[in-house]
């Protein structure tokens, strides 16, 4: 299968000369189109710093990140911004909906900078709604929706566009079990349907569950990577085991 994404080997200092922080040390993987990968790590483990530079919030200080054969890490200027509006899709923990739009026009707001005609908009709006459930809020403003509603209408706004990547930052993070099992099912099922390709940082282990592969990450560098075999729970299962191995308890390591 074709490699999405291909990490190689990236280091990211902080600091001065006097007081360097390695938070990234080496790390190199790839993800392949149509993966649903987790990462996961303590605080502090690198996890969010690696997921930054792959969203090109921040850069590498070595190393490279390709996406589709495109070497992100030398990508300056308007060459940047289109590759963040047409390649990558975003959906962020504290959801980052614009408040004075609804949530129609948050979606449409992605499409309409890529020019694209309003009626394809609405018929990609309608479709994608139907199956997130958020038909019933899309003339809702962000205040007037549960924490569940407003994470579905984000990952609307990140997967209409179809880009090649979508990242995924604690997504469930800030809702209930309720409105997370639902979420995550709704990314399991446009990852298996639309063949999306899903990069995922989460502290949280039945998060992590509804991935393919779980790649864990302690003082910077990998430490273990599993796949998915059996049933979820049964993966559940390894992910506990392999967070036993890195030490603590899952709430405070992970």
């Amino acid at each position: 299968m074709e490699n999405i994404l291909k990490i190689e080997n990236i280091e990211k200092y902080y600091g001065s000369k006097s007081s360097l922080t390695k938070a990234i040390d080496n790390i190199s993987f790839s993800v392949s189109e149509g993966e649903f990968v987790a990462i996961m790590g303590a605080s502090g483990s690198g996890k969010t710093t690696l997921l930054n530079c792959i969203s090109t919030i921040d850069k590498v200080t070595s190393g490279h990140i390709y996406v589709n054969d495109l070497d992100i890490t030398k990508l300056k200027g308007n060459n940047l911004n289109k590759f963040r509006r047409e390649e990558l899709g975003f959906i962020f923990q504290d959801f980052n909906l614009l408040d004075t739009l609804t949530s129609y026009e948050n979606i449409a707001l992605s499409l309409a900078i890529l020019n694209i005609k309003y009626k394809e908009i609405d018929e990609r709006i309608k479709k994608v709604s139907k199956e997130l459930n958020i038909t019933n809020v899309l003339n809702k403003y962000p205040y007037q929706m549960s924490g569940g509603e407003k994470q579905r209408v984000a990952s609307a706004r990140a997967i209409i566009t179809n880009p090649k990547l979508v990242l995924a930052d604690e997504p469930t993070g800030a809702l209930d079990s309720k409105s997370s099992k639902m979420l995550l099912e709704k990314l399991s099922y446009l990852n298996k349907e639309y063949n999306s390709t899903i990069l995922m940082v989460t502290h949280d282990a039945f998060t992590a569950s509804y991935a393919n592969r779980v790649i864990f990450i302690k003082d910077g560098k990998i430490f273990s990577e599993i796949h998915k075999s059996g049933t979820r729970k049964e993966f559940f299962d390894k992910i506990i085991d392999v967070v036993t191995i890195l030490g603590g308890d899952l709430n405070d390591a992970l």
